[in-house]
């Protein structure tokens, strides 16, 4: 990003305003004033998306969970859909797209996962409300609280929040552990007092540092722990459009009894912007390593611009070039970053969805014995070795039989049954694979398919491409 001196613009209002803050936390916890405005009513709509995170483990498909992550049996189930390791490569291409996305919209648009999606955001704002409910919803009303006596009723105030607090954090951590085992039978086993070490670790875990972070330490997260919220500057550039203050418009600010002097901005100092913030930082003093770009202090602004009848848009998302070279803003289909991101994304999605459209029921393999390649029986007939693996992804068990074709007078020995093959289990079959010797020819390298039929299911076949091999 070039120099402030190197712009051939007037830019000095922006260079005296500039001013670098760090909150530290020596001035207590943040509590933001709540106010209506569209970039409320966003934020409100993001926060709610975390409520797929409570609803989804309990969620049924077919008398089953819906989605399930069975680590211990190394299995995915979506909706009836079972993705095993063999499967990474979709599960990969998903993450993909969400990371890349994540990339892209911070690249357009600035911190907007922190600002409506992070779940460090999305759980201090739930805290901030119930403590405002209890302790007062402005930082005069909480004083005021935590200066008054001792009373029975302040300590009641502060037992019920710290109940719903806790009644939170400990749902956080066990929501989070019924994503990965059957939740209804997870609340059993908690109540019995008899669910698995591993689940009480994760549930003190996730309570703890719930309670901890979004009820004690809140945007400290995002200042000092949070490794993406560091992360996230590289990716801005001089394109992307952030919460800033137009200071052109409105300095020298001043109070609203002098808004009709011509050399007055449209800046009265209601402090409002800063107010409203979650982080508690003025965007007037510039981009901040704090703003998480939620836009909450341009609903205060334009609502005070409505106010004093001045038009909106003092504090907006707006580019640097718009605010310091007076540049419109590039177009997103001509800014090279974001295309490059949207053909990734876009061909995640392609492979993610052909990945879900030709998933087949079974994962079938066969392993050519290596030593020897080969042996030749007593009546001069040639024996190949191979193990043949089928894994069974459906929910039912499969009666399996094995054939192969391709090589005309071949046959198979001790594959004459059918094998049961359980849900999510592989049965190794060795086959014995004879060509006589009248057959054998002057190649050396025969092409087989080996066919997995199962005869309980008639839409269930797998095939796989082998070689025998001859002297």
């Amino acid at each position: 990003m070039s120099k402030l001196i190197d712009i051939p613009v007037k830019v000095e209002v922006y260079d005296t305003l500039t001013e670098w803050e760090v909150n530290t936390g020596e001035h207590g916890k943040i509590l933001p004033k709540r106010m209506k405005g569209r970039f409320r009513t966003l934020k409100n709509f993001g926060m709610a998306i975390w409520l797929i995170y409570f609803i989804g483990p309990y969620l049924r498909w077919n008398g089953k969970q819906a989605v399930l992550f069975d680590i211990p049996n190394q299995q995915f189930h979506l909706f009836g859909l079972s993705l095993f390791p063999q499967d990474i490569w979709v599960l990969s291409l998903t993450l993909l797209f969400f990371a890349i996305l994540l990339a892209a919209a911070t690249s357009i648009a600035g911190r907007v996962f922190c600002g409506y999606f992070c779940f460090q955001t999305v759980w201090t704002e739930v805290f901030t409300i119930i403590e405002g409910k209890f302790e007062g919803n402005t930082p005069q009303k909480r004083a005021k609280f935590q200066a008054a006596p001792w009373t029975i009723k302040k300590v009641s105030n502060k037992v019920a929040k710290h109940s719903i607090w806790l009644v939170i954090a400990m749902l956080t951590g066990i929501t989070f552990s019924a994503w990965f085992t059957d939740s209804f039978q997870l609340w059993a086993d908690i109540f019995s007092l008899t669910a698995p070490l591993p689940v009480w670790i994760v549930m003190g875990t996730f309570t703890f540092f719930t309670y901890w972070f979004a009820g004690f330490m809140r945007e400290q997260v995002c200042f000092w722990l949070c490794p993406y919220a560091r992360l996230q500057g590289v990716m801005y550039d001089q394109e992307t459009v952030l919460p800033a203050y137009d200071a052109e418009r409105g300095e020298p600010r001043g109070k609203l009894s002098r808004q009709e002097s011509k050399n007055q901005g449209a800046c009265i100092d209601c402090k409002l912007c800063v107010a409203v913030c979650p982080t508690g930082i003025d965007i007037r003093k510039g981009q901040q390593e704090g703003c998480i770009t939620c836009g909450l202090c341009i609903d205060a602004c334009d609502s005070v611009m409505d106010k004093i009848e001045q038009p909106r848009g003092l504090i907006r998302y707006a580019s640097y070039k718009e605010l310091y070279k007076g540049i419109p803003t590039v177009p997103l289909i001509k800014r090279p970053r974001v295309i490059v991101y949207s053909l990734i994304m876009l061909l995640s999605v392609i492979g993610v969805i052909y990945g879900f459209s030709t998933f087949s029921p079974t994962e079938f393999s066969v392993i050519h014995e290596r030593k020897p390649l080969f042996i030749r029986m007593s009546n001069g007939d040639i024996q190949n070795k191979y193990t043949l693996k089928l894994l069974n992804k459906t929910d039912s068990s499969l009666e399996i039989r094995y054939q192969i074709s391709g090589l005309e007078a071949a046959f198979i020995d001790g594959l004459d049954k059918t094998y049961i093959v359980e849900p999510g289990k592989i049965v190794p079959v060795t086959a014995l694979v004879r060509l006589p010797m009248n057959q054998q020819g002057k190649e050396t390298l025969h092409d087989i398919r080996f066919t997995a039929t199962s005869v309980n299911t008639n839409d269930i076949s797998d095939s796989y491409d082998a070689v025998f091999i001859t002297p």
